[in-house]
């Protein structure tokens, strides 16, 4: 296997074999640490509630705990300064050992640190994946390949719900340590893809990149975060950062933009629990839906990556959250087979676009300096995933249903929706 460490650039026409490489290398990498170390859960939720493991209260408890240590994951991202292949592998590590540890144990007093250590490990890595893969990409002259890496979550998502489907009669905890078995396989195969880049020193001699988080000084050696590449990919226009208009339009950004965290984080976390209430005994039916939530989530991830860039972001972001809306609200007022499947298809396929969208605005109104307005409204995303599960399980608890929680999420996505439209009218004029 090639050694970025050890040669130059790739010729051109071993180019776009080693961009295939990298990106499915990329997407693996984060249907792991972000299919199985954040999502597992989901599939897995019925199963260790009706073993007696967990009641439903203790169960938004963990998933706010795994949303929580993403958040702190994400917001510490800078702060690190680690090589971004170095991190990646820390992150598949631990991820394969903490998804052991769920099935090891029964016990909520471990359970909680661990998904909480497993929410921060999963930003970090995807973090630094995706800086990794953007890095490489971009050397290769291959930044078409950036969408593949993120249908990883999609894989992942539609790999652990059809298994849990196929398998899910032999308890959680065997479904837990199958999915850190398969992921310490996927991991070992995608292991010697991740080698620190190639950066020209400035007499022309080969050196290692070793910074990966941005200083806050302007030292030409140091390395953009993830985020950072990406808004510098994002076709947009350079926008002043100081205009009063500017400023008030980040703000809205920020704001606008953790209402889908709290939106879709309650169907999410607590889908196939819906489904397996509202619909007959025995049904096939409910473990199939967040497999068909993460297929769509893949085809949103392509799809979005074509859209024109010059298309205004706030509108296709207030279309995204509408769609998410209509999804949520089918599962309520239609809860038969058909409902359940077409509102997780809904709600799947603008999942990766919004943030998509929200990352061109920001590289709109904030040009190259994109990456601190991205971290906050990533911050603001994450607050409204913590909150979502704490404030579904205990009405859900007390009324015996989710509905209510759920009509509050439509209607905080439709209430964003407006917003958002609201706010590129009155720029327009």
């Amino acid at each position: 296997m090639t050694d970025f460490t050890s040669q130059p650039l790739p010729a051109a026409d071993t180019e776009p074999h080693a961009a295939r490489r990298a990106a499915f290398a990329c997407m693996i990498t984060l249907a792991i640490v972000l299919g199985v170390g954040r999502f597992a859960f989901t599939p897995l939720l019925p199963l260790m509630l009706s073993s007696g493991a967990l009641d439903i209260r203790h169960g938004g408890w963990l998933a706010s705990f795994n949303y929580a240590g993403y958040f702190v994951g994400a917001v510490t991202c800078a702060a690190l300064r680690v090589q971004p292949a170095r991190m990646v592998h820390v992150g598949l590590v631990f991820t394969v050992l903490l998804t052991l540890a769920m099935g090891l144990t029964s016990a909520f007093w471990i359970w909680a640190p661990v998904r909480f250590v497993a929410g921060v490990v999963s930003a970090w890595t995807f973090v630094f994946a995706s800086q990794w893969g953007l890095r490489r990409l971009a050397e290769l002259h291959a930044n078409e390949w950036g969408g593949v890496i993120y249908t990883g979550p999609g894989f992942g998502i539609v790999g652990t719900g059809l298994l849990v489907s196929a398998a899910g009669g032999y308890g959680a905890a065997l479904g837990w340590l199958g999915f850190g078995a398969i992921s310490a396989v996927l991991a070992a195969c995608v292991w010697r893809v991740f080698v620190a880049p190639v950066a020209q020193g400035q007499h022309g001699r080969t050196t290692l990149a070793t910074s990966a988080a941005p200083s806050h000084g302007h030292s030409a050696n140091a390395s953009p975060t993830a985020t950072q590449a990406a808004a510098r990919a994002a076709p947009t226009a350079t926008a002043t950062t100081h205009h009063p208009a500017h400023r008030a339009d980040a703000f809205w950004l920020v704001v606008l933009y953790g209402i889908p965290g709290f939106g879709y984080i309650i169907t999410a976390t607590f889908l196939p629990v819906i489904a397996r209430h509202a619909l007959p005994i025995g049904s096939t039916w409910p473990d199939l839906f967040w497999p068909m939530f993460g297929a769509a989530l893949i085809v949103g991830a392509l799809g979005a990556a074509r859209l024109p860039s010059h298309w205004d972001n706030r509108t296709l972001l207030a279309g995204s959250y509408v769609l998410q809306a209509i999804g949520i609200v089918l599962g309520i007022v239609w809860p038969t087979a058909g409902g359940f499947a077409l509102g997780s298809v809904l709600i799947g396929l603008p999942f990766t676009a919004i943030t998509l969208f929200a990352m061109r605005e920001a590289r709109r109104l904030h040009g190259d300096a994109a990456a601190g307005l991205m971290g906050y409204a990533t911050a603001a995303y994450g607050l409204g995933q913590i909150v979502g599960p704490l404030v579904a399980a205990p009405v859900a608890a007390h009324t015996g249903s989710f509905s209510p929680a759920l009509w509050l999420a439509a209607g905080a996505l439709l209430l964003g929706a407006v917003a958002l439209v609201a706010v590129a009218l009155i720029r327009r004029r």
